[in-house]
């Protein structure tokens, strides 16, 4: 029989409580990497290729996994998934810490690729979207929005880390906040959850399962735009920092772009949640994806301080609401009672194509003139994802 309020945390403490999570997992797992690039490189005498292809590996673990995140969500099992994945970060960044070899670095991401399968929006989003019905996208607003700051968070706190401790003593650190505080968060907030979603609510899509859906245009068009736009995110992150020193700018100058992002990512899903209830998340993700593809040419050709600030507003507008609209766009075309798998399915298509990005563009850069370039070959994929979104349609349920 379908229950309508599983036992657990009531939506408010427990939107609360992922949102923290996200700004946290985020911080660290994703955005935290490019900030530790350099001083690897410079102290281990590691390529770029190699330190790259480390990130690599662990994007396309979590490709992998994605797919077996979103069933165990679909099962009930989210409290064990996210509590697991902060255990394998934490053991992932302690053992990254200790990395001499370069073996050992790459098995560190193996920890870090489950983790963010585990513990990044995706599972998120299908908690929300399974446990509250009439409010999903709400949350997903609210939990996108608090998540938005972890740039902002990422870049100058990790910057302290290594002055204060050094890279590896960073990275310990890291690890000893997603043992000791986001483990027993996650294991806190999502006791009590059954596997079986609230009753659909009037107007909602017909449920579809993962094989009708693999058999729908909109399946594969939706995976083909966000497998694009991934990769041009994953190739953008970990090269973020050593960009901005090709355009000549110091470190405190690249922390002052970057961490404009946050803050507009935050303004952008802000405007979303108090004056965007009504618009239409298709259209609005069309006209996301192409502001996201024309803030790539702003980063390619500028090269004043202020207009790579002005690129981080757009880029940041642009990045925060494709976010939303990828969380929420799932469920209204395909239902709510397979989202994990479908949406688990999608995101692993994309996120195995988007462990090439970091990895493609530093070997591109053997023979590119430079970051300019290479941001240019970015710009085309963003078109790519736009155009691949506005053919999107809502699927016909079978009959």
């Amino acid at each position: 029989m379908l229950r309508t309020q599983p036992a657990g945390l009531p939506y408010s403490p427990l939107i609360a409580a992922l949102s923290l999570g996200q700004i946290i997992s985020w911080a660290t797992v994703y955005y935290g990497f490019t900030s530790f690039v350099l001083p690897m490189m410079a102290e281990t005498g590691w390529s770029k290729p190699l330190v790259m292809g480390a990130n690599t590996l662990g994007l396309l673990v979590w490709g992998l996994a994605t797919y077996a995140a979103g069933a165990l969500v679909d099962r009930g099992q989210a409290r064990w998934l996210m509590s697991g994945g902060c255990l394998c970060a934490g053991l992932g960044f302690g053992l990254w810490s200790q990395a001499h070899e370069p073996w050992v670095y790459y098995l560190a991401w193996v920890l870090l690729g489950l983790a963010s399968a585990a513990t990044l929006y995706e599972p998120v989003f299908n908690v929300i979207t399974r446990r509250f019905p009439q409010d999903y996208r709400r949350g997903i607003t609210t939990v996108t929005l608090v998540g938005g700051l972890a740039s902002t968070v990422s870049f100058p706190v990790v910057a302290l880390l290594i002055e204060h401790l050094g890279w590896r003593g960073a990275l310990a650190a890291l690890s000893a906040l997603m043992l000791l505080a986001m483990l027993p968060l996650h294991a806190w907030a999502l006791r009590g959850e059954y596997g079986s979603p609230a009753p659909a609510s009037a107007g909602e899509a017909v449920s579809l399962n993962l094989s009708q859906a693999v058999r729908t245009q909109a399946f594969w068009l939706l995976t083909a735009s966000f497998a694009a736009y991934a990769v041009v995110m994953a190739a953008l992150w970990a090269h973020a920092v050593p960009l901005m020193a090709a355009k000549g700018l110091s470190e405190t100058q690249a922390l002052g772009v970057l961490v404009w992002v946050g803050p507009a990512q935050v303004a952008g899903r802000w405007l979303v949640s108090r004056f965007g209830s009504g618009v239409p998340l298709h259209g609005l993700g069309v006209a996301v994806l192409w502001l996201m593809t024309g803030s790539m040419l702003l980063l390619a050709w500028g090269e004043q301080t202020s207009t790579l600030v002005l690129w981080a507003w757009i880029y940041g507008v642009a990045n925060g609401l494709v976010t939303i609209v990828r969380g929420a766009l799932v469920p209204e075309l395909f239902g709510r009672a397979h989202v994990g798998r479908i949406g688990g399915a999608m995101s692993g298509v994309s996120l195995v194509l988007r462990s090439m990005g970091p990895v493609l563009v530093a070997v591109a850069l053997l023979w590119l003139p430079g970051y300019a370039q290479a941001v240019l070959m970015m710009a085309g994929l963003g078109a790519l994802s736009a155009l691949a979104f506005m053919g999107v349609r809502r699927p016909v349920p079978p009959g």
